[in-house]
């Protein structure tokens, strides 16, 4: 029996990918079809507004409208937190992919995973985290001997910049070194900065066009560099690493068929990296 699967911001570009992975899946379904109230999309039919033929299946306009065994939400911080609150009261696993959360926001967040299993990563591609075990590996080879540098680029339409992604990979990078990012990140340079310091993690952002996701990290040391890039061309790479964690969170997929304790975990879990 397929594990039923609820899909939040589903007038999105992610909403969309995600209908067409969960079509592709095996294992499972899409039950729910959720967008904001209010919206002009309620009671449409999920499969033609992502494409896909009529599924009979109506967008719906709240979580508590729908019935699902695991939730994946790629919507706004505001919506997500509300929606994780309701899955701890509810028992169900979540799996989310909004960026842009505050500090605050997040702790709140996490709040849940004293309840539920949650899975909380700023990319979902296969390619992006086994990027983050590179970035690993060279940081600790060339870290403290080289200067490290961000670059990102999404579509126009992206609202948070850095994106998650490239913060995250900061993150990496700075915790192998022991470092705080918080302390000695750099976001974007103007005017006379004077002269880099070391231990700086310098972010740059590209927004324009329909770019999915670039991200590259070099490694500049004197004499050479080493870059660490990922390019995604599709967001169906992303939809598929969520499907997936959805998955394993209700113990279908890689799980040996036992559900995770309740607890905050991040794609490298569900990939066993």
């Amino acid at each position: 029996m397929a594990v039923k699967v609820a899909v939040t911001g589903f007038g999105g570009r992610m909403g969309r990918a995600l209908a067409e992975a969960l079509a592709q899946s095996a294992a499972a379904e899409l039950s729910a079809a959720i967008v904001r109230p209010g919206s002009s999309l309620v009671g449409a039919d999920a499969g033609e507004m992502a494409g896909l033929g009529k599924l009979g299946l109506p967008i719906v306009g709240a979580l508590e409208e729908a019935e699902f065994d695991v939730l994946i939400d790629f919507s706004t911080p505001a919506a997500t937190l509300a929606n994780a609150a309701f899955c701890a009261e509810q028992g169900k696993p979540i799996v989310i992919g909004t960026t842009g959360f505050t500090v605050e926001e997040k702790e709140r967040l996490l709040q849940a995973a004293e309840r539920i299993p949650l899975c909380l990563a700023s990319n979902f591609s296969t390619g992006v985290n086994l990027c983050f075990q590179l970035l690993q590996m060279a940081a600790r080879v060339m870290g403290e001997d080289a200067d490290i540098e961000i670059v990102e680029a999404h579509h126009r339409h992206k609202v948070d910049a850095p994106s998650g992604t490239a913060l995250s990979m900061g993150e990496v990078i700075a915790d192998t070194l022991g470092r705080d990012l918080s302390q000695v990140a750099v976001y974007g340079r103007e005017g006379q900065t004077g002269a880099r310091e070391r231990d700086t993690i310098g972010f740059a952002t590209v927004r324009g066009g329909d770019v999915v996701g670039d991200h590259t990290v070099m490694f500049l040391a004197d004499g050479e560099r080493v870059e660490i890039s990922h390019r995604a061309s599709s967001r169906l790479s992303f939809a598929r690493g969520a499907v997936r964690a959805a998955l394993w969170l209700v113990g279908e997929a890689g799980g040996h068929g036992q559900q995770p304790a309740p607890g905050h975990y991040d794609m490298r879990d569900v990939l066993g990296l």
